[in-house]
């Protein structure tokens, strides 16, 4: 019988649901609020996690703060997660700031402006 998931994803998938629990309501430092998980990759042998964050502000200076915050708590992070997993090796992590949301809204930004653009323009024809 096929596999549906592999390892690494369900693992992925944990992780990323844990972080998200323990980013809400384990950090208390103000200056990393309003903060979701959007991805997480793991590798293969499941010792390290990329994971993928997104912030309600976008200010570029309070950004580039809170990764690191989360970054220097990481430890902290990580034995928690050690708590809640039952797993064997809980992976070391790194945080990065996602900046796939942000271009998502500035790309569909341009896009109604370019269509607006062209509903109010006659055309040459």
């Amino acid at each position: 019988m096929p596999q549906d998931f592999s390892r690494t994803e369900r693992v992925r998938h944990q992780l990323q649901r844990e972080i998200a629990m323990i980013l809400q309501r384990e950090v208390k430092d103000p200056r990393v609020s309003m903060v979701t998980v959007s991805d997480v990759e793991v590798s293969r042998d499941l010792a390290y996690a990329k994971v993928f964050v997104t912030f309600f502000n976008d200010d570029s200076d309070q950004v580039k703060q809170a990764v690191k915050i989360l970054n220097e708590a990481a430890g902290f992070i990580r034995s928690l997660l050690g708590k809640r997993i039952k797993a064997r090796v809980v992976p070391e992590l790194k945080f990065h700031h996602d900046t796939s949301l942000n271009e998502g809204i500035r790309m569909s930004k341009l896009v109604a402006e370019a269509r607006k653009r062209d509903r109010n323009e006659p055309s040459e024809d």
